[in-house]
């Protein structure tokens, strides 16, 4: 099943209120080879929601967004992308691609929140949503991981945040401030690492 490593930047921590600014993914095949990047800006269709404290982490204003794309028209181009990358041909025309991406599991970082936000814009756009319900967390499987070497006696990161599990592998952020794709391919290469780590666990 190919897998969708997915982050985004919202106006704020509210689904049913916010809306989503930017997002970036990573695409990568059944095999885990990388098959493309995706990183596109949005524009809100609630200016109002937009605040001052989220501006703060994404460092994105309403002027940096102001030729960006909607969301009604990002997300079926983010399913075309992610079926044009995968080789994916549709046998019909149709705005529907549940049958095409039915399989691809997102995956991020605390991705439930993710999840929700696109959710909600696919609801709120009236589209039906077309990836599998199945979803890959790297803050869960590192929980579980790191749980397991600390009771071993070995090295384990202060927290769960991207910043402090990639810091445990020797990675971070090129800057201050989050980038939807900088952080998508962070968290990959994060669960690249927690996957390498659980392959090499056994049990007495």
């Amino acid at each position: 099943m190919p897998f969708l490593i997915l982050d985004l930047e919202m106006t704020g921590p509210e689904p049913d209120y916010n809306e989503i600014i930017q997002i970036g993914a990573v695409l990568f095949d059944d095999n885990w080879i990388e098959k493309g990047q995706y990183l596109t800006n949005v524009y809100p269709e609630n200016e109002e929601a937009f605040s001052s404290h989220s501006e703060k982490i994404h460092n994105l204003s309403l002027a940096d967004l102001q030729d960006a794309p909607m969301i009604y028209d990002v997300l079926p181009e983010m399913e075309e992308w992610v079926m044009k990358q995968l080789g994916i041909r549709k046998t019909q025309q149709t705005t529907d691609n549940e049958f095409y991406l039915r399989n691809v599991i997102i995956c991020g970082q605390s991705v439930i929140n993710d999840i929700n936000f696109l959710r909600e814009a696919y609801r709120y756009e009236k589209l039906k949503w077309p990836y599998s319900r199945t979803l890959v967390d790297l803050h869960t499987l590192s929980y579980f991981v790191f749980r397991i070497l600390r009771r071993n006696g070995q090295p384990v990161p202060r927290g769960l945040s991207l910043r402090d599990i990639a810091g445990h592998f020797g990675l971070e952020r090129e800057g201050d401030f989050h980038n939807a794709l900088e952080d998508a391919i962070l968290t990959a290469k994060c669960l690249k690492e927690v996957f390498k780590l659980g392959d090499g666990m056994t049990l007495n």
